[in-house]
Order: C-alpha cells, then structure tokens, then sequence
C-alpha cells in the first residue's frame, strides 16, 4: 500500500473539474477506447500461460536480452530496478535500445549465446533502433531464425515484424491495437520478459487491479485532485517534478517522464500548443544539484516527493567520532534509511515555506503490489490530466514526425 497527502490547497479546486476528469477516463474504459485499463485483469491469463514454460526457459536460460526502446524497455528497466533487491535469483536481464555503437558493443560483451534468450520488442513493429539492434544480433550471434526458440516477438497482430515472426515460426506475443507503447508495460511487453525472468508479475498485475477498482469506487479521489490541480494551474506551474528519495526509483523516474512528455505535450483541440514538462531528480542527491533552483529560482514548479518508510537493510551509521568531523555526529547510531527519510521530510518542508506546491507519496515498503499499484496510479493520472486538457493523450505526431524526417535522410 501506498500513502498520497497532496499538501496543496485542494478546497479551491472545482468540483465540475473533479467530475469531469472521472467521468472523461470512465468513458474511455467503458467504450474500450483505451485498453490499459483492462490490462491488470487480461495478462493474469498471459502470466499463467508463461509459467507453464519456466521450468524449461529456466533450463536453458540464465540471461534475458531485451531488444527495445521507449516504451517497450523503459517500463521494464523501472520494475526490475524497484524489485531486483527482492528478488536476487531472478536471471540477467540485458536492454538493447539506443543505436549508440558504444552502447551496443558493450551490451553484446554482456550476452552468452547458448544460454540467452532474446525478445524483441516494437509496438508498431518498425522501429528503427530495435530492428537495427537485432539484424546485428543476428550476424554477430549467428542466430538461427527459422523455428528458433530463443527468439521471441512481442509487437501489434498485425505489424510487419509480427509478420516476420509468422514467416519464421518465432513464438509471438500481441499487444492490443488500443494500448499504446508508453501504456503498455502491463501488456506482454512487461509481462514476457519479468515473467520469464522470474519475477512476480502476477501480485504486480494485482496491485494495480487493487487500484483501479479503489479508483473506479471513488475511494482514490486524491489523484482527481492532483490532476485537476495540476492542471487549472498549468500556465503557472508548466514543470512538474518527481524528487525520489532512492536510487532505486532513477529508472521509474524515466518512465515517467516518457509516459508524462509524449502524452502531454500537444496541440489542444484549439490547436494551440500545451504541455507539463516532466522532471525527474533523486533524493538525496540532487539536492545537491537542483533544489537550489526549486527554492530560490521562479515558482513555476510543482514537486511530488516519494520515499520508502521502511527498508529490508538496516545498515547503521556508525558510533564513530572523528577528529575535525564531529558536525555529523548528530547522525551516528541512526540507520541510514532515518537519514535518507529525515532528509526528504526536510527538504519537503523546505520547499513547502518556499511557496512551492507539493504532494507526498509515502510507500510502506518496495514490493510487487506496490509497484502495480504505482505504475497505473501514473498512468492513469497522465489520461486525467489529458482529457482535462483537451488533448489527444495516447498519439504522438511530433515523434512521427521526426521519424520521416529520419527516412529521408538516408533515402536521398
């Protein structure tokens, strides 16, 4: 379970506005214009059908290689990130995404043939950086396509990289035309590779399903609040920023800034241009670096402050007192998950007596509810905050865009 207390002034905020973000994503679910809603209920089956191959994926492989980008790795990297210390025995995962060569050649070190199994991943089944990436698997490795089962395909029905794994007889997983990539961590995009990783997807598909039925049964209405304050108050507060205090959250932070930044930056049916610029910093680190700008720079942020109450290692600060070093002694004795809390508690008050307006979501601990849970609570505050836009949360025209400008560059 997770604790959400918006410290902002929630008394102002409009009614109409509160009812109209509810009544705007029940309408999506209710017409299955949006299929991300169903996802927590409809991969259950998908993670069940899995583990009847683990034992025989857990035979032959020790190492996973994700070959994706944006929305078919991002979301992955933050589950395995946030649940890899509880789970020390699930196997390696490797991500292949940028097109970087540096990047690339050192990944390929990282992988062993015969004992690795490849997934590739595109919702559209065309993206460049994916496929590039696995042509070069493919003669570096000298993989065998034909009938492979160490190669699998997670992409749309219909794509042309589905259709390349229909000609090959690759084992092909679909993602529903109406989940779009940045949505789609709890499709087969996620569920494949943590699943086949070893991972308990199953209570992560639960706890956000646990969510959403809170959500629908206006038990969460905190989150209503939250958008439509974010939102009535966007020309004045155009940044919005996630300051995580562990590092464990520095990849669930760059999944929220692509699910935040492709969806809600756009043009309004008005065509005029919009947005909430998504910021990501962790604690205690980046106080380091850009709270100095948080509280004495211009007041055009809002900041959501996230923390973990408790944690599983209770590594102590020594009883150890230093010559010309004893203004940290105050500390000593305490476990470093008390410092790490004390410090986002203050900063937090800091930033509060700045003018600036906050929110605080408190996890009791990092685990496989919790992490659903946390995944479709942003999801599902990015299409609250995109209906009240007016705006079309789930394309992305400046993407394709850049895209066709891509393919002509190498087509003159």
């Amino acid at each position: 379970m997770l604790q959400y207390t918006n410290h902002f002034d929630t008394k102002t905020l409009d009614p109409f506005t509160l009812e109209k973000g509810f009544e705007a994503v029940h309408y999506e679910v209710e017409n299955n214009e949006v299929g991300y809603y169903h996802l927590p209920k409809g991969s259950q089956a998908l993670v069940e059908e899995l583990n009847t191959t683990r034992d025989e994926i857990d035979r032959r492989f020790n190492t996973i290689a994700v070959i994706g980008i944006g929305g078919s790795s991002l979301g992955i990297k933050a589950i395995e990130r946030l649940l890899r210390p509880g789970t020390p025995n699930a196997k390696k995962i490797v991500y292949l995404e940028n097109s970087d060569p540096i990047s690339i050649i050192s990944e390929m070190e990282e992988i062993d043939k015969t004992t690795t199994l490849f997934i590739v991943i595109s919702k559209s089944g065309g993206t460049v950086e994916a496929l590039s990436i696995f042509k070069r698997l493919i003669v570096s490795f000298e993989l065998t396509l034909e009938h492979s089962d160490q190669i699998y395909v997670v992409s749309d029905d219909n794509s042309i990289l589905s259709r390349f794994a229909d000609e090959y007889h690759l084992r092909r997983f679909v993602i529903p035309d109406n989940v779009g990539g940045r949505f789609s961590v709890l499709s087969a995009v996620g569920v494949v590779p943590l699943t086949l990783a070893g991972f308990k997807t199953a209570a992560i598909l639960q706890g956000a399903q646990n969510f959403l039925e809170r959500f629908w049964d206006r038990k969460e209405e905190h989150i209503l609040q939250k958008a439509s304050y974010y939102v009535s108050h966007k020309d004045q507060y155009p940044m919005n920023v996630l300051f995580a205090y562990s590092d464990s959250f520095e990849e669930f932070g760059k999944w929220v800034v692509q699910l935040w930044g492709e969806s809600l930056g756009k043009r309004n049916r008005y065509g005029e241009r919009v947005g909430l610029t998504p910021i990501s910093l962790i604690g205690s680190v980046d106080q380091h670096s850009f709270l100095q700008l948080i509280i004495e720079g211009p007041l055009n942020k809002t900041v959501t402050f996230m923390h973990v109450e408790s944690s599983a290692d209770h590594l102590m600060i020594p009883e150890l007192s230093l010559k010309f070093l004893e203004k940290s002694d105050f500390i000593n004795g305490k476990s470093f998950n008390d410092l790490i809390n004390a410090q986002c508690k203050a900063t937090m008050q800091s930033v509060l007596q700045s003018g600036v307006s906050v929110d605080e979501i408190t996890w009791k601990k990092i685990d496989e509810t919790s992490v659903g849970e946390m995944i479709v609570y942003y999801e599902l505050l990015t299409s609250i905050c995109g209906a009240l836009m007016e705006i079309n949360t789930y394309n992305q025209p400046g993407v394709e865009l850049g895209k066709t400008i891509l393919n002509g560059y190498f087509q003159k």
